[in-house]
C-alpha cells in the first residue's frame, strides 16, 4: 500500500533533511487541498507529522488535525509529540485512525504497552528510526534522531510482540530525505525475521523504480513524502506501480 505524507509546522506543508528543524524546506501548498489531491488520486491511507507538537508537545496542532480529519474519507494515521494515554485519545477522537508512537515506545516500552492493551493493536503504530552501525546493528534512535537508545530494532519488535504489535514503520535514517532510495535490505531482513508485522517502510523514495523495489522486499506499505511534493511521480503511478511490482 502507498501511503502518501505530509509534515506539518505550524499549519504549513514542509519538509525536513534527515529529522533536522535547520533543514527545513517549506511549500507552497495547503495541507487539506495536497491531503485531497493524494486521496483522489487512490491513497486509502495518509500520513500526517505534526512536527510543532514533536518538538513542543504543549503546541501540539490537535484543531488542524482534527479538520483535516473531517475533511478526508482516507484514513489518517498521525505522529509527533505523542506523550501521554489522553494525548492519543485526543486524536483518536478527532478521527484519527492509527496514532504513530516514536521516541516514548522507546523510553516508556512497558508504559505504550498498556496503550495496546487498552485501545488494540491497529490504533497504534510504531515508528522505529534506526542507525546502522559498522557491525550491522541496528540501533533505534530517539529525541528526534538525536540520541541512541539502548535497543536493536529487534530486541524493541519482539517486547512489543508480547502485546500483540500488528504495525511498525521503520526508517533508516541515513536515507531520509535524500531521494537516493530506500534500504530494502533492512525491510527483506525484517519482512523475513517478523513475518506478522505490517511493515511500514519510510525514507529515501525518489523515483518509481525505488517503489517496485521496496514492495518486493517484502514490506506491508510505503510512506512517501518529499518525492510527491516536488512531483518527481504522483500518487496515481505510486499506486499502479506497487500493485505491478
Amino acid at each position: 500500500m502507498i501511503i502518501p505524507a505530509v509534515d506539518l509546522i505550524d499549519g504549513k506543508v514542509v519538509r525536513l533533511f534527515q529529522g533536522d528543524y535547520a533543514q527545513q524546506t517549506d511549500f507552497d501548498v495547503e495541507p487539506l487541498a495536497q491531503l485531497l489531491s493524494y486521496q483522489q488520486q487512490g491513497a486509502e491511507w495518509l500520513h500526517i507529522v505534526d512536527l510543532t507538537g514533536a518538538k513542543s508537545p504543549n503546541k501540539r496542532q490537535l484543531t488542524l488535525i482534527k479538520t483535516l480529519a473531517a475533511r478526508l474519507s482516507a484514513s489518517v494515521q498521525v505522529g509527533g509529540g505523542i506523550r501521554t494515554k489522553q494525548q492519543v485519545k485526543e486524536l483518536l477522537d478527532a478521527g484519527v485512525s492509527r496514532v504513530v508512537i516514536g521516541s516514548l515506545a522507546v523510553k516508556q516500552p512497558r508504559l505504550v504497552s498498556e496503550w495496546f492493551k487498552e485501545f488494540g493493536n491497529e490504533k497504534i503504530c510504531l515508528a522505529l528510526d534506526i542507525n546502522i552501525d559498522e557491525k550491522g546493528n541496528k540501533i533505534v534512535a530517539v529525541s528526534g534522531w538525536q540520541q541512541a537508545s539502548e535497543y536493536t530494532i529487534e530486541q524493541l519488535i519482539q517486547q512489543y510482540q508480547i502485546v500483540g504489535l500488528k504495525h511498525a514503520l521503520v526508517t533508516d535514517i541515513s536515507c531520509d530525505g535524500t531521494l537516493s532510495g530506500s534500504n530494502v535490505n533492512l525491510y527483506k531482513e525484517l519482512h523475513q525475521q517478523f513475518p506478522d508485522i505490517h511493515w511500514q517502510a519510510s525514507g529515501g523514495i525518489g523515483n518509481l523504480s525505488n517503489v517496485s523495489s521496496v514492495k518486493q522486499s517484502g514490506a506491508h506499505s510505503l510512506i512517501i513524502g518529499k518525492a510527491l511534493l516536488i512531483n518527481e511521480f504522483n500518487v496515481e503511478e505510486a499506486i499502479s506501480c506497487w500493485q505491478n511490482a
